[in-house]
Formats: structure tokens, sequence, C-alpha cells
């Protein structure tokens, strides 16, 4: 058994799945980045990268086939080679889409067979720790519910709010279902940090509002009122009184939580006087934007996402070392920074139309191309993390995460153990 790393470096496998087209064509990250067929290769490449944490999560649209109903073939084989390999995951659950036989994020049994799912996946692995229920709640609601761009297609507030509400009320009920099978989980949220500049004076108010809008997400999972303006905005799209009331009631689960925040080049925007909006490109940068969701929220934070694409001219090794930089800044002001992460292992596919289009173009963001051949930022991410892991856990051992490794969990102990007990539980059905 191995001691925990104090700090919390990590890469992710991206594992988006929404849907296109009017739900006609699936787009799976894991599919076309190869991830289904080079899964262990992908498990060493994290070990090689001298990383103990991996953002992780098995393709929500085929393991949960029906209410209550689970294909684990995949997810068995992937937890059992990650806990032989003593490498924690970060379990990341729903990752912008859902299963066929569920629709989409207007549907309101969603949060209810989200949160039975997530009671299957963590009395299936026991061992799991640390978990992220839903990935990026606010862009989830967003691109599906008012830009248009996947799974229901849709373009009012009244559809975002209504997704929005569905996704943090699945959330939320995902951490319940979680707690009552380990009472030591821990969730880190990763949501996209966001800021909104106005562009004229003109632009002010759409801006302001935007602002606020920004925090609906974690104020709704972590209990918090939200601003007056943001309570009329809901009641008058669509959330009843008893529907924030279930939010404010769920407060004590903050308790369970990690403010994981993400940051990409693209989270500031430039506000048009009609509301409309572009990437404005870095202006406050991740140290000032962090600061403000923490004091907000007053949780510990993980820095759970960024990247940039590799240019061939050192572009991707000099965001990598900003980042970090940021990192090393709120941390030195106080703020419990407890983890990094560069997003993700391997390049991904189309996600510079954000998914929307199927054009088969290779977006060089990873830390290795889709050869699984190490780019220059693996490289110098591989060089961070060997000179920093033993370094910042000196300032305090309070602000260790309370990690146990999977070789820590007796019943699973021994990867014969794990087999024998999946075979057991589908031979009972389970």
């Amino acid at each position: 058994m191995t001691a925990p790393p104090a700090f919390l470096f990590a890469t992710g496998i991206e594992n988006s799945i929404p849907r296109i087209k009017g739900g006609r064509v699936r787009v799976d990250e894991m599919a076309r980045c190869g991830h289904y067929e080079r899964w262990r290769e992908d498990f060493g490449l994290v070990q090689e990268l001298g990383l103990s944490f991996l953002r992780y999560g098995p393709p929500l649209h085929t393991t949960l086939t029906g209410p209550g109903r689970h294909d684990w073939d995949f997810a068995d084989a992937t937890f059992g080679e990650l806990q032989r390999r003593d490498i924690v995951p970060i379990v990341d659950l729903c990752h912008f889409g859902v299963p066929d036989w569920i629709g989409d994020f207007q549907n309101p049994d969603f949060p209810r067979l989200f949160a039975a799912y997530a009671g299957a996946f963590a009395r299936r692995f026991p061992w799991v720790q640390l978990y992220t229920p839903v990935n990026e709640m606010y862009i989830c609601a967003l691109f599906s519910a008012r830009y248009g761009w996947w799974n229901e297609e849709l373009r009012t507030d009244r559809s975002f709010v209504t997704a929005l509400k569905h996704i943090v009320a699945a959330n939320v009920l995902a951490m319940r279902a979680i707690l009552e099978v380990r009472r030591d989980a821990i969730f880190i949220q990763s949501e996209s940090t966001e800021y909104f500049h106005a562009e004229s004076p003109d632009a002010i108010g759409p801006a302001e509002q935007r602002n606020q809008e920004r925090f609906l997400s974690l104020d709704l999972n972590y209990g918090r009122r939200v601003d007056s303006g943001m309570y009329e905005y809901l009641l008058d799209n669509g959330m009843t009184r008893e529907e924030y009331h279930f939010f404010l009631s769920q407060s004590s689960l903050k308790h369970h939580c990690i403010m994981g925040n993400d940051y990409y080049w693209t989270n500031e925007h430039l506000v048009m006087p009609d509301g409309g909006t572009r990437a404005s490109g870095e202006v406050f940068g991740y140290a000032v934007l962090t600061h403000q969701y923490h004091q907000r929220y007053a949780l510990p934070v993980m820095h759970t996402e960024t990247n940039i694409r590799d240019d061939g001219q050192g572009a991707a090794e000099r965001w990598l070392w900003k980042q970090w930089a940021n990192v090393l800044r709120v941390r030195n002001d106080g703020v419990p920074v407890v983890g990094f992460t560069w997003y993700s292992l391997t390049d991904q596919m189309d996600w510079d139309t954000a998914l929307r289009e199927e054009n088969g173009r290779v977006d060089p963001v990873g830390l290795y191309d889709l050869d699984r051949k190490i780019r220059p930022v693996g490289e110098a991410f591989k060089r961070l993390v060997a000179q920093w892991r033993d370094v910042l856990p000196a300032q305090s051992l309070c602000l260790q995460v309370p990690v146990l490794m999977p070789s820590a969990h007796g019943i699973d102990a021994l990867p014969d153990d794990y087999w024998a007990l999946q075979a057991a539980r589908r031979a009972r059905g389970e």
C-alpha cells in the first residue's frame, strides 16, 4: 500500500457524450480518441507522467442501459485496472450527455434516475472515494438548452433553467446516494470559472446579468441563496419556490466538497449591448477569478481543467507555466488549493467547434497525441510534477485532502479477489 500524495496532480481522459444533429449523432470522445481499444496503454501513460490521480468515468450512455439496469463490463475492466495500478480515479459520472432512453436534460426524471445510478456505481466499486458526479453543470445547461448546440438543442431562458435545475438536482441527489455507501466520499465539482466584460457602457447591464448567472450552478449545488435578480430570473423561467428551497436544504453537502474550477483561454467573454458574447481571451486570469469564487464559497480549491492547443512554437508549455504560476499565486495568498490538472491525457477530437460538428479534426491539446506519443507540454508537465510533488505539502499538513489509495481498501485489495467479486455479482444478476 502506497501513501497518498499530499497534492493532487492529475490529468483526465475525455469522456464527453453529447448528442447533436437533432439527437441523431452521439459524440463519444472515448471512441473518437481510441480509448476503448487503448485503455490499458492510457493508464500506463498516467503512471509514466508520475501521476496518481485521474479524472475518469465510464460512458454513461452504454453503462446505464435502463432504469436500474447496468452493463458493467467496461467499468469492471477499467476500474479493476486502475485499482491494480493504485491510480486514484476522480470519477466523472455524467459528462455532457445522457443515454438515449432518458432523452435529454429537460426530462424531470433525470435527477432520480441518475442518483440511483450513482448509488449503484458506489456499491459496485466501494473503494472509490473521489467523485465529480456531473461535470461542468453550468456549461452543460448553457450549451444544451440556451445555445442550442447539444442534446435538447433549445435556445430559451426557460429551457436553460429547466436543464440547470435538473442537472444540479441530479448532482445533489447523486452525492447523497454515494454518501450512503461511502461516508468519507469527497466531491470535486469541476465547474467552469467564467467572467463577462462589458464591451461598452451600453453592455454593462447584460454583463452584470451574466456575471450573476455564472454562479447559479454552484449556488444551487452548495445551498447558497442566489442574488435577488437571479431569484426572480429563476422563478420567471419555471423554477418553483419548492424547488428553490430544496436546493437551500442541501447545504450540509458542502462539507464534503472541494470546489473544482476550470480555466481556459475562452472562459472570459466580451458582452455586447444586445447580450451577445464573444471570447475576450485572458484578461483577469485564473488567479483573479479563483479569488472571486473562493470568496463566495469558502471551500478548498482544485484547478480541475486547463489546456491550450500545441502550435509547435511552445504555446502549450507557456500556458502550463502560466496556469501553474497562478495556482501558486492564489495558494500563497491563502486560498487552500489542493490540486492541479492538465486536461486531457491525449488530444481530443472536434473540440475546436465545441463538438457541434463532425469534422474529424484532431484538437492538439493533450499531454500525448492520439498515437500516444508525448507532446512537449507532456514532458513539461512531467517535470513540473516531479519537481513540485514533494515541495508543496511542506507548507501545511492541514491542507492535505484525506484520500485513501485504492490499495488501502481491503475488500478488493488483490486483483484476483476483485475479479472473483465481480464474477459473483454478475452471477447474482447485480
